[in-house]
């Protein structure tokens, strides 16, 4: 059953805590995504959570509402997925909706979810972006979240690739 939490902003209380916590992982040991999934980071709050992912908000927010959902199991990026893994990148779109639903977020046409690709990502654990309204995402940051891109590819594109059987490793969302 999957439960809300209540909201606030996740970050350390320095700018050198907060730098660090966005740093690429080399194991699940050191894994800032894999301890906030475990409940063991103590500066982030989950916005929701169940047994095969969690929500909570981006450090760097890039508009108005910005969340990452993450599952609790160590994957390191878009990349690695396979057909098998279509379920779970649904669910992951799918509670993402639901935050910004909590949120009062009603326009989902206005809403922007999706991956960065290798080499563009910050950690390497599997996080969707979720972002409302896609219209008000900060233009110093657009680029990031550009979709049919090398750089981000959309949940539904990605979806389709999944369910096609390609493979996602070294693939543009073109």
């Amino acid at each position: 059953m999957e439960q809300i939490m209540p909201f606030s902003r996740c970050c350390g209380t320095t700018e050198e805590e907060q730098s660090s916590r966005s740093s690429s992982c080399s194991s699940m040991d050191d894994c800032i995504f894999c301890l906030i999934s475990n409940g063991e980071d103590e500066y982030t709050e989950l916005v929701r959570k169940n047994d095969d992912m969690v929500c909570f908000r981006d450090i760097y927010p890039a508009a108005p509402h910005h969340f990452l959902v993450i599952p609790r199991q160590h994957i390191k990026s878009c990349s690695t997925l396979t057909k098998k893994h279509a379920p779970l990148v649904q669910q992951m779109a799918d509670m993402g909706r639901a935050a910004l639903q909590d949120q009062g977020i009603t326009d989902m046409q206005d809403i922007r979810l999706g991956f960065h690709q290798p080499p563009y990502i910050s950690v390497d654990h599997l996080h969707l972006h979720v972002l409302a309204p896609a219209s008000r995402i900060d233009d110093n940051m657009l680029y990031k979240f550009i979709r049919r891109t090398n750089r981000f590819i959309s949940e539904e594109s990605l979806l389709m690739l999944l369910n096609s059987g390609t493979s996602t490793e070294g693939r543009s969302n073109k």
